[in-house]
């Protein structure tokens, strides 16, 4: 999908923002006992600090660690798109889920004499959180959103392109 870093940028972008919502939202809740109203005024305290975390951590680390991973197992080239998408989601959810997690934990709970037992509590739940609502619900709506970004700015250069070949009637 991005071909250009800029456009690996917005991609990655647009998966965090939606995916810390969903996390931040998640993470809340079992701390709380479940979900209520609360959840998403308590959220507003902490989204913004694991957004940072989490972009960086896709940046530099996820991204090209996720593609490297994903392309041992597929072939680009060769298999089917679809195939290829998958590895991707599953590389990164297995690169993004225990360091968000550690992040969470420290947020959450401090580092303390259960840091590690709280941690591995949180990699456990967040998991097979992160596998089904990144495989089924952010990826595919980030692949949507970024196809009609990219399409409007398609549909713009192509305009400016007409515009600029016609000839003009002064």
């Amino acid at each position: 999908m991005p071909t250009t870093k800029f456009q690996k940028i917005i991609f990655a972008f647009l998966s965090v923002i939606i995916s810390v919502h969903c996390f931040v939202f998640y993470n809340i809740a079992i701390e709380m006992g479940g979900m209520s109203n609360s959840v998403f005024l308590t959220a507003k305290n902490v989204i913004l600090i694991e957004f940072i975390f989490a972009f960086l951590l896709e940046i530099f680390i996820a991204e090209p660690l996720s593609l490297k991973m994903a392309f041992k197992k597929v072939n680009p080239m060769k298999d089917k798109p679809y195939v290829v998408t998958t590895a991707i989601i599953c590389s990164t959810v297995c690169l993004m889920c225990p360091m968000m997690s550690f992040i969470a934990t420290v947020l959450y709970n401090g580092i303390n004499s259960e840091f590690l037992s709280n941690w591995m509590q949180k990699l456990i739940f967040n998991f097979p959180f992160a596998f089904f609502v990144e495989l089924f619900f952010v990826q595919p709506l980030v692949r949507t959103i970024f196809k009609l970004l990219l399409k409007n700015k398609k549909v713009s250069a192509e305009k400016s392109l007409v515009q600029n070949l016609q000839p003009s009637s002064d």
